[in-house]
């Protein structure tokens, strides 16, 4: 069985959907100015969250996947932003880690 990108995204937004219930939005490949598309973009009491989610294909895919948030972050003109990480890996480590990029906090989560 083949996990994809949108299928995470699906589980994601089931798990998020009942938190911003009323309070706030999503868009999903909501469009940048340079025509870039955004994985998720949630809006909530304010505030406003660039989310990039990924399926983990090593060390140097995820790498080009932060770069592609800081570009996200610019674009929205935001200093903070989220990324998801399915990995399948048996030997992986799971957990949340805070990452600076240039002027920009990245939090990372592998699942």
């Amino acid at each position: 069985m083949t996990f994809l990108e949108d299928e995470g995204r699906k589980y994601f937004l089931l798990y998020l959907r009942p938190i911003i219930n009323g309070t706030g939005n999503y868009y999903i490949e909501s469009r940048t100015r340079e025509l870039r598309r955004t994985d998720v973009i949630v809006d909530y009491r304010g505030e406003q969250y660039v989310i990039e989610m990924k399926i983990w294909h090593g060390e140097e895919y995820n790498k080009r996947g932060e770069k592609q948030l800081v570009q996200y972050l610019d674009d929205y003109h935001q200093n903070k932003g989220y990324m998801v990480s399915f990995n399948f890996n048996k030997k992986k480590q799971v957990g949340v880690r805070e990452i600076r990029i240039e002027n920009k906090i990245l939090i990372e989560a592998v699942v």
